[in-house]
């Protein structure tokens, strides 16, 4: 944790904004487990004060009860990662703050304390959210104004800010954020693209005239998205029906599981792979008798492709249809990262302007264009 953040930390517990009844997750096994704070207040405490993310909503609100829902839609994040961006953040007195989305408001309260509750506004979606970060915010003595709408607008009636920073995961930057921002401002951003879940935060700092912004990324995160930004899984047998595989077209490839996949959704493979691939996903099978599918699936049309991995086997077979060749497509991304020297995320960076969003490699000159 940054020293300037350690009071805020002590005068501002995260347990004050933290429900009875919550679901820390472990990121060790990616399970869920319910603790009251009726029933068990030590247990309660014990992981009120951890660094585990908690998940304090789930299924829109819709869910009911002790057991984990299907979808966890609001939580608070990993204390760690909460203090690691707001130092990027990099807020100094006096400066005013728009923060995207406001969870249990407690990332809104280290900040009120900084700069004072008048010079930071939070958004929020969810309207029970909302209604719970004020209340809690409100007991705190920290009267941060905490709007209830959608953040991807952003909140024109407070700006200019000098700071904007998302704690929902993106795959689209609005530019009503860099319209709303002061000159030289930031934009604090956790984002990624749909061919796999793996995000990284991004400093976007805006341009003297307010028409674009820019910056490097950082390092990989893992938020809950945007509501409006939620990503509907393709149905397998829309892509591939009966019959499919049998008419595909079909090669083989050298490149092996480890190199296409890394490590897991942190690894900057997957991050690397989708900005020079647009708009596909991919999902992996469980792996059994030794061998894997890595699936692919086009999300402008109904190209598919599979890469079968195998133990015993040095090369791999792939088949793929459709108007694009998916594989290919990967193939050749995976070959572009590693002539570059494997970057790392923070070669990595990203451009919004008024037309849109661009990914770049070392330099905003040097896009990374897809293949």
């Amino acid at each position: 944790m940054a020293p300037d953040w350690a009071e805020a930390y002590e005068a501002v517990p995260r347990s004050r904004f933290l429900p009875d009844l919550m679901w820390p997750h472990s990121m060790a096994t990616g399970r869920n487990v319910a603790v009251d704070k009726r029933r068990d207040p030590q247990a309660w405490q014990r992981y009120a004060d951890s660094d585990d993310p908690i998940v304090t909503q789930w299924d829109d609100g819709a869910h009911d009860g002790q057991e984990p829902g299907t979808s966890f839609s609001s939580s608070s994040s990993m204390p760690s990662l909460v203090f690691s961006m707001l130092a990027d953040l990099a807020v100094r007195p006096g400066q005013r703050v728009l923060e995207i989305g406001a969870g249990t408001g407690w990332n809104a309260g280290l900040l009120a304390h900084r700069l004072g509750a008048a010079n930071v506004v939070t958004t929020e979606v969810d309207g029970a959210v909302a209604s719970a970060a004020q209340e809690a915010l409100d007991r705190c003595g920290l009267p941060v104004e905490v709007v209830h709408g959608d953040g991807f607008l952003g909140y024109a009636k407070r700006a200019p800010y000098d700071r904007i920073i998302a704690t929902c995961g993106l795959r689209k930057v609005p530019f009503a954020w860099v319209e709303q921002s002061s000159p030289g401002g930031v934009i604090l951003v956790p984002w990624g693209t749909y061919y796999g879940p793996g995000e990284a935060t991004s400093r976007l700092v805006v341009a003297d005239d307010c028409r674009s912004a820019s910056g490097p990324f950082s390092r990989p995160v893992a938020f809950m998205r945007m509501r409006s930004q939620r990503f509907a899984w393709p149905r397998h047998d829309a892509y591939v029906p009966e019959g499919a595989m049998d008419a595909a077209a079909t090669s083989f490839t050298s490149v092996t599981e480890a190199e296409l996949r890394g490590t897991g959704n942190f690894d900057v493979i997957g991050f690397a792979l989708g900005l020079r691939v647009p708009a596909v996903t991919h999902i992996a099978d469980r792996k059994r008798d030794g061998k894997r599918a890595v699936w692919f699936y086009g999300l402008s049309d109904r190209s598919w492709a599979v890469v079968v991995f195998r133990d015993d086997r040095a090369e791999s077979k792939v088949y793929q249809s459709g108007p694009r060749r998916l594989w290919d497509e990967v193939e050749a991304a995976h070959k572009w990262w590693v002539e570059q020297g494997s970057p790392d995320f923070p070669r990595f960076g990203l451009t919004v302007d008024a037309d849109g969003e661009r990914a770049w490699l070392d330099s905003p000159d040097n896009p990374v264009a897809a293949w």
